[in-house]
């Protein structure tokens, strides 16, 4: 056996010799004909950018926002991935292939769909925060066009969807704003009316040694009470943008978990040992400070615990639609604890206000009313620099990305293909497979 094929190889190689002008022209017919292709072969460019994401930390995710408004989703919940997914989508693609100079039969069946398969490679760079776009085009500017508006067209609608979702909040906020203003200037109206009435215009020491130990209790119902119109404001701006997912705290039982309840429970007595820590101490006080963090980490086992009923619940719904609703029912369960911290607030201060009943009636009222002014002038105060805050994160949320390596412009003289040495290289080859196989058959023709 080992013998016929050597012999048969023999008689190749004999044919090969005999007939090497036909062989040779064979060889060199390929060769040309690859080289012809390369030179004619149209080039193609490649440019990339660099871009290092950031994730918002107030209020929804733009990433978020941007792709639930969208339709987008990816099977991975990481923001960058999300990005990936916004930079590929219609709103950022068609622009650049209404833009590009091709020709109209070419650019009429070109969706951004094939349009990205074809001319886009979008990565996220070994699971770190950095994204590379790597475009591809038929002239080196073409390249760094299309490679430089994904991340310009992205920006733009990054920039838009942030601005939508944070003027969704801002507005919620400003209209309940004017409803504080109304009741503080309420409040001071009616404690002038009152000084001016009875001629009482400063307590006397004892009295005002009183309300100051009640000032504690004042700031903290006035907190709950901005703490619950700020999540209702973040809850109905989530909620224009999830359209008709629609989704509340009693659809999970979450008021009715047993989890839920006795974290609020701890929450709500935590509030209340720090208003009486306030009545003795200052903020600066170790004993408010350790109430403080042991507060805070209760309040994030909640929203741990919430997140957790919810995406129990929402098993197959994308992550970025998931990761509103998260923060949707976090804000409904973080209203629910600050209207329960409030309740047991203000009844331990009824209970404080009893031992106040010794002093004169008009000393009293004069006390409740200019308590009443300062949780309203509070209120007040406080959803004013929550205002400014997310006026803040919207001009802020524009800044997502922050390119590291612009689009660079390829070299004329350097496509990434055609490779005339890998093509020639190609020829040659086939050019040697097909006399063999030329061979092969002028030996079986003479058996």
């Amino acid at each position: 056996m080992e013998k016929e094929e050597q012999i048969d190889i023999g008689k190749i190689w004999q044919i090969m010799k005999d007939r090497k002008k036909v062989c040779s022209a064979i060889i060199g017919g390929c060769t040309a004909i690859s080289l012809l292709v390369a030179i004619v072969w149209p080039p193609t460019y490649e440019s990339t950018t660099t871009v290092q994401t950031r994730v918002t930390g107030v209020g929804v995710s733009g990433a978020a926002a941007a792709a639930a408004a969208l339709g987008l989703g990816s099977s991975m919940s990481s923001p960058t991935l999300s990005y990936v997914e916004l930079m590929k989508s219609s709103t950022v693609l068609q622009p650049i292939i209404d833009e590009l100079e091709w020709d109209e039969d070419e650019k009429e069946f070109l969706t951004p769909e094939n349009f990205a398969k074809k001319n886009l490679k979008i990565e996220n760079t070994k699971q770190t925060n950095l994204i590379k776009v790597t475009a591809k085009g038929k002239t080196p500017e073409e390249a760094q066009m299309i490679s430089q508006h994904v991340v310009d067209n992205f920006l733009v609608l990054m920039t838009k969807m942030n601005k939508e979702t944070q003027s969704l909040l801002v507005q919620f906020l400003d209209e309940r704003i004017q409803d504080a203003k109304k009741e503080a200037e309420d409040a001071r109206q009616k404690f002038a009316t009152y000084q001016q009435e009875h001629k009482v215009y400063s307590p006397d020491e004892q009295a005002k040694a009183a309300v100051a130990k009640m000032t504690a209790f004042d700031d903290a119902i006035a907190k709950m009470e901005v703490q619950q119109k700020a999540n209702q404001a973040k809850a109905e701006g989530i909620a224009g943008k999830l359209g008709d997912i629609k989704a509340s705290s009693l659809q999970f039982n979450i008021n009715d978990n047993e989890n839920i309840l006795g974290l609020r429970n701890k929450i709500v007595g935590k509030q209340l040992e720090i208003v009486t820590l306030r009545q003795q101490y200052t903020d600066e006080n170790p004993a408010v400070v350790k109430a403080q963090e042991q507060l805070k980490q209760l309040q994030q086992s909640l929203d741990s615990e919430v997140n957790t009923i919810v995406a129990s619940k929402y098993t197959t719904l994308n992550p970025t639609q998931a990761g509103l609703i998260q923060e949707q029912i976090g804000a409904q369960v973080a209203i629910s604890v600050a209207k329960a911290s409030e309740e047991a607030i203000a009844k331990r201060r009824d209970d404080e206000e009893k031992k106040l009943q010794n002093f004169p009636q008009d000393v009293l009222e004069y006390m409740n009313l200019q308590r009443d002014t300062a949780i309203k002038e509070g209120i007040y105060t406080d959803l004013v620099k929550r205002f400014e805050q997310n006026k803040i994160q919207q001009a802020m949320d524009s800044m997502d990305i922050q390119v590291v390596d612009p689009a660079n412009l390829p070299f004329k003289e350097q496509p990434v293909w055609p490779k005339k040495k890998i093509i020639v290289l190609f020829g040659f080859v086939l050019g040697i497979m097909s006399s063999i196989l030329y061979s092969i058959r002028m030996v079986k023709n003479r058996e």
